[in-house]
């Protein structure tokens, strides 16, 4: 926006911040967090400190560094407000988990390491964070956030130090970080709808056998070389020899790739989710139900089931979406999901490819908005400046979906 597009919105802006910075104890600090916010929606290159404050009528350096990196404002009771506001408003039907990275030099800021960079498509030095966002076929924000440390940052002292990493933090996977996010969303009373994932995620048994423990609901895609029975396979009892423990019941075939579960005569309806720029955007998908397999998958079975000598060996049944893009080629991608098989094709199609909504989140994020541009080091700060470049894209997303409003352009 031009600065004085950003000034007429001054009023509205005040009144946003006033509600969602309402946990911050002191007026100065709601003050800056309403200027900072002012300084990422004006246009300009740069969205890092000095650049912004020396675009804003009332800006400084010294006052907004010091807000953003060293003030120790908590952020948590901040990120709740903006989700809670923006789940009112924009009724998620999904909540979608991703990955973001943010290309650095050097190896001082928090979590950087030389690891797989999203944003610039292979292994490069960077920081990544754990997000989920809340999405419909008209509108998508980011609820709540993570940053990813890597776990040679688990024991360096000095790094840790100079980076302000709290003792408690640690290398944890990113599946569990997601889930982490998860129960704390769902803490603040949020109802939780469809959980959709890359296979990233998807992959994971452990992560979706999680989400299934919690009853949340989840459409993830999955590679194809994961291993599956079809539904009607049967375990069998072989006779027991006298000798050892008593057998358990066993699957005699060996579970087989996606692809493989597939036969010739499977029926694929071809499906329109979404109109794009050049047009409808359809393929080709069918539904199967399958036995996801594997030691996990076998091991959590006979938990459930109530222990090895109580299990009756069956795996659970799972839904499993396949898409194709014409009807002589090979499948393309898989999705799992616990929803029931009976659920109608159109539905499981839109929920499974609505994780392409958030594409336009980091089009604003961080061309628009400057997440990317944060020249910080310290954990704190990385934490300070997200949520504020979160609280910048709810107010215009909350306008957007506003009838009454116009926001510029």
């Amino acid at each position: 926006m031009r600065l004085g597009e950003v000034e007429r919105l001054r009023g509205e802006l005040a009144e946003f911040v006033a509600e969602v910075f309402g946990s911050l104890p002191r007026r100065d600090q709601r003050r800056w967090g309403e200027c900072y916010l002012r300084g990422l929606m004006l246009d300009g290159r740069r969205k890092s400190i000095q650049p912004m404050a020396d675009r804003l009528p009332d800006g400084n350096m010294q006052a907004l560094q010091q807000f953003v990196n060293q003030s120790p404002w908590d952020w948590s009771p901040v990120r709740r407000r903006i989700a809670e506001r923006l789940v009112e408003v924009v009724r998620p039907e999904v909540w979608v988990i991703d990955d973001v990275s943010f290309p650095k030099c050097g190896k001082a800021s928090a979590g950087v390491a030389r690891q797989y960079c999203g944003a610039v498509g292979k292994r490069a030095n960077c920081q990544v964070a754990v997000s989920v966002h809340a999405a419909t076929d008209m509108a998508s924000c980011p609820l709540e956030w993570e940053l990813f440390l890597p776990e040679e940052w688990a024991a360096d002292d000095p790094r840790r130090r100079s980076a302000q990493i709290p003792d408690e933090v640690g290398h944890v996977p990113k599946s569990r970080l997601a889930l982490g996010l998860l129960d704390r969303l769902a803490s603040w009373w949020l109802d939780v709808p469809v959980i959709v994932a890359d296979s990233g995620y998807g992959r994971s048994v452990s992560f979706r056998l999680a989400l299934e423990a919690r009853a949340w609901t989840y459409v993830m895609a999955v590679q194809p070389k994961e291993i599956a029975r079809p539904a009607d396979a049967e375990p069998c009892l072989a006779a027991y020899g006298g000798l050892g423990p008593p057998t358990l019941p066993r699957y005699r075939a060996a579970a087989r790739p996606r692809p493989d579960l597939i036969a010739a005569d499977t029926l694929f309806e071809e499906v329109a989710w979404r109109k794009g720029s050049k047009g409808e955007m359809a393929s080709y998908f069918a539904v199967l139900e399958v036995r996801p397999s594997g030691k996990e998958a076998s091991r959590t079975a006979q938990e459930q089931g109530g222990g090895r000598n109580r299990w009756d060996g069956v795996l659970p049944l799972r839904t499993l979406l396949v898409e194709r893009a014409d009807p002589g080629q090979e499948p393309t991608n898989y999705w799992i999901s616990n929803l029931p098989a009976t659920t109608p094709i159109a539905h499981l199609v839109r929920l499974a490819k609505m994780r392409w909504r958030i594409e336009h989140d980091y089009r604003e994020l961080k061309h628009g908005l400057g997440l990317d541009h944060f020249e910080g080091r310290t954990w704190r700060g990385w934490h300070h400046h997200v949520t504020l470049v979160t609280a910048a894209q709810a107010f215009l997303t909350l306008r957007r979906l506003d009838p009454k409003a116009r926001t510029p352009a």
